[in-house]
Parts: structure tokens; C-alpha cells; sequence
């Protein structure tokens, strides 16, 4: 069964793109006239600002208002504009990835539940191509964007060549250290490589689902399975360097074993939300009429269970920084806690508190208006959750929430749902080439 995009809901995503830009627009208009002056003004009139424990090691010996401490304030300034941009592009292209990681770990474990929705997750993973050209043209503009070397930014201060310069007054040894990996070529090549990998990977899937919908043959679904397992391998590789790559190494001093998992969980439950969303959303168009509140009930479920498992991790995360008290890691938390207090411990509220309030019960599970409007706080709470994990080692300071935020998001939502709903109108919703399509209809929840 084929669901035709509504020219209401495209138009609502065109305006959506156009809005974003407009106030994005607007935003970078704002930022890029605040110049030496305004930023010397803005230092002396708030001490807290003025004093604020650095972030990054580059800034760490930096005198209140010296010269270099007011020509590192101009750099995190005018990062804004990109920071803002990089926090919904990050999302959006992890919910599309794990879209397509969560849909083939249910072809590799013969799941039979999730058939009935497995196109909506194809669907989302669809915008892993334009989502993956953004990143690639976002990084080679951080690396490579102007004339004498550098970027059109500062997102990774780890760039800066005075600090693998032994002559230099800047020089980090630990960053001298990690200079065999973190280097720009070998930092663009690899997100090529992570890009190019899973376009193939979603391209191939989509081509083997689809073929199989028409053989319906044992040999094509076992060439589907084989080929899933074969992206749950290259996603465990390429989602733990590309979380190390472009997030992890905006704070190149600091480390953590869990982080891929903690970045990852946050785009997973980001996901199902979004599966969510759009299910509940063909169902009452009629397109998905085999979706029902059974398999509401057990995407709601992950949604739930996703949730604790993201507050489990970053409890764990903090804690054992906490508990070890070694200063060169603490300062990740602390500069979070003093710096963003606003928006670090309260989007817990959105991410654990309310998804645990709400969605315990199973009768709620089962709701078509409150499902989707917790899966709405959900992904709000992850922007969130990649806004806390950006913003400080780039700005610092000098964050805020305003037309440069919200008009990233608008317009990455905007593409977003244009891409999706388009490629999800192209897909045939109703799977029935796989064996377990059958089972899955038939699924009922025995609870």
C-alpha cells in the first residue's frame, strides 16, 4: 500500500525550511557584527563571563582580559553560527543511521513484531544520504574552509597547528600525542568513509527488501539478512569513530569509554520516537492499516526502555568522573554544571523523568495522543542532550537560544520530514515478500 505525501504536509515542511532560514539568517546576521569592541564591552560588563573556567585546554592560560583571552572569546563568538547548525545536523543524521541499525537488527534476529513497521524505519533511514552529504561539506568547511589552512570555524581547536608546534608558546603534548589520528586529511577521509559506507549499506538493503517483496523467495530474504548483519558489523565500527570524530574531539583533552554508546542510545531513542510519529501518522491516513496499538505498545516499550538505558549511561558517565576527581576530566562536567546549568541537569527532565512518569504503565502504551506527543518531549530532550554535548567546548560561555538555534532546527526539520515523507511515499508499506509479515499482523501483545 503506497502513502501519497499530503501537499499540506510538504507545504508545512517547505515553510518549515524556509522560516529556518530566514531566522537563521537573521541569527548569523546578528553574531557576525558583534566585533573587538562588542566583545570587549560584553567581558567587561559581566565578571562571570569574564572568568569563566575554560573549556578547552587552548584557552586554559588565558588572563582575564588579555589581549588572547579577548581574541578567544571573538573565536567562540562566531562559532555560534555553526555550532547551532552542527547540534540538529548531528541529530538528525544519528536518528537515520539508527533507524537503519534498529531495522536490521530485526531482519538479523527474525524478529516477527516489527514487520508491519519495518518500511517506516527504511523510510527514515533514507535520509542518511542527504543528511551524510551535509556532514561531509559541514566537516571539510570546519577543516578546510579558507585560504591560509584552516577552517571557516574553530569547532576543533585540536586543528590549531600552535598546538603540535614544540616552538610554540601553545603547545600540548597530549594533542601532539593524538596527532597521528586527529589531523585534518585523515579526520575528512574518514568521514567520507563513514558517509559513503552506510549510503551503500541503505541503498543495497532498500534494493534487497524490495526485490524480495516481489519473489518472495527464501534465497533473496536470506541475501537480506546476510547483508543486515553485514551493516550491524560497519554501523558498531563507524557509529563508535564518527561519535569519537566529530563530538568527542571538540574536548580532545578529555575521553570516555561509554561515550559511543551514550551517543548512540541518545539518536536510538531519538528514533523510535520518530517511528512513532510517523506510524501513528500513516495509520490514521490509512496507509499503515496493519499497524495497531500491539505494535504501538512494544515501539513505546523501547521507547521507555531506551530512556533508562540513556539515563543509566550518563549517570554511570558522570559518576565515575565524579568519583575519580582527576581535574583534566572533571572540568568536561564542571565547565557543564557552572556554564549550562540551564539546560544540563534539566533536560533529564524530558529524557528520564517524564518518560518514566508517563510511559511505565502499559494502557498508556496503547494511547494514539499521548504516545506521540511524549515522543515529541523525547526528541526535544535529546536536542537537548546533543546541545549540552556541543555548545561548550565551542562557545563556551557565549551560548544562547535564539533565531540561530531555532532556525537550524526548523530547517533541519524541515528537510528532514520533506525527505522522509518523500521517500516513504515511494515505498510499498506493506512487506509482504518477508516470511514473518504474516506474524507480524497477526501480533499481539500478551499483556
Amino acid at each position: 500500500m503506497r502513502y501519497i505525501f499530503s501537499s499540506r504536509l510538504k507545504l508545512t515542511s517547505i515553510v518549515l525550511i524556509i522560516i529556518g532560514l530566514i531566522s537563521f539568517g537573521i541569527g548569523y546576521y546578528q553574531n557576525s557584527h558583534v566585533d573587538h569592541d562588542r566583545v570587549v564591552t560584553i567581558l567587561e560588563h559581566n565578571e562571570e563571563i569574564a572568568h569563566a573556567q575554560p573549556m578547552n585546554s587552548i584557552y586554559k592560560n588565558d588572563v582575564p582580559l588579555s589581549k588572547e583571552h579577548i581574541e578567544h572569546a571573538e573565536i567562540q563568538i562566531h562559532n555560534r553560527p555553526w555550532a547551532a547548525f552542527m547540534v540538529p545536523l548531528m541529530l538528525f543524521f544519528g536518528i537515520a543511521a539508527t533507524s537503519l541499525f534498529f531495522s536490521a537488527v530485526q531482519h538479523a534476529g527474525n524478529a516477527g513484531w516489527s514487520i508491519v513497521v519495518i518500511r517506516v524505519m527504511e523510510g527514515i533511514a533514507s535520509f542518511i544520504p542527504v543528511g551524510g552529504i551535509m556532514v561531509v561539506i559541514f566537516i571539510i568547511l570546519s577543516s578546510y574552509g579558507c585560504l591560509n589552512g584552516g577552517g571557516l570555524n574553530h569547532l576543533y581547536h585540536w586543528m590549531d597547528p600552535s598546538l603540535t608546534d614544540p616552538n610554540s608558546s601553545h603547545f600540548d603534548l597530549l594533542i601532539k600525542s593524538k596527532q597521528p589520528f586527529l589531523n585534518r586529511p585523515f579526520f575528512v577521509v574518514r568521514t567520507v568513509i563513514y558517509i559513503i559506507g552506510s549510503i551503500f549499506f541503505l541503498y543495497k538493503i532498500k534494493s534487497l527488501t524490495r526485490k524480495l517483496d516481489e519473489t518472495k523467495a527464501i534465497s533473496d530474504y536470506n541475501r537480506v539478512y546476510n547483508w543486515n548483519v553485514g551493516f550491524i558489523v560497519f554501523f558498531a565500527l563507524a557509529s563508535a569513530c564518527w561519535a569519537w570524530d566529530w563530538l568527542m574531539s571538540i574536548d580532545p583533552h578529555w575521553y570516555s569509554t561509554l561515550y559511543m554508546w551514550y551517543t548512540m542510545i541518545s539518536c536510538l531513542v531519538s528514533a523510535v520516537a520518530v517511528m512513532l510519529i510517523i506510524s501513528i501518522y500513516l495509520k490514521k491516513k490509512g496507509s499503515l492499516p496493519d499497524f495497531n496499538d500491539n505494535h504501538m505498545h512494544d515501539l513505546t516499550k523501547f521507547l521507555f526502555g531506551f530512556s533508562l538505558l540513556w539515563s543509566y549511561l550518563w549517570f554511570a558517565q558522570f559518576m565515575l568522573y565524579w568519583y575519580a576527581n582527576v581535574p583534566e576530566e572533571t572540568n568536561y562536567f564542571f565547565g557543564r554544571y557552572k556554564l549550562y546549568s540551564q539546560t544540563y541537569f534539566t533536560m533529564l527532565i524530558p529524557n528520564l523523568v517524564l518518560p518514566f512518569l508517563v510511559l511505565v504503565s502499559s494502557k498508556i502504551k496503547r494511547n494514539y495522543t499521548i504516545v506521540p506527543l511524549m515522543a515529541c518531549v523525547v526528541i526535544f530532550g535529546h536536542y537537548m542532550d546533543f546541545f549540552n554535548i556541543i555548545m561548550p567546548g565551542t562557545v563556551g560561555a557565549f551560548w544562547g537560544f535564539g533565531f540561530l538555534e531555532i532556525g537550524a532546527f526548523l530547517f533541519m526539520l524541515g528537510i528532514f520530514i520533506f525527505t522522509v515523507m518523500t521517500s516513504i511515499s515511494k515505498l510499498n508499506l506493506q512487506a509482504k515478500g518477508n516470511p514473518y509479515y504474516h506474524e507480524s499482523k497477526t501480533f499481539e501483545y500478551p499483556f
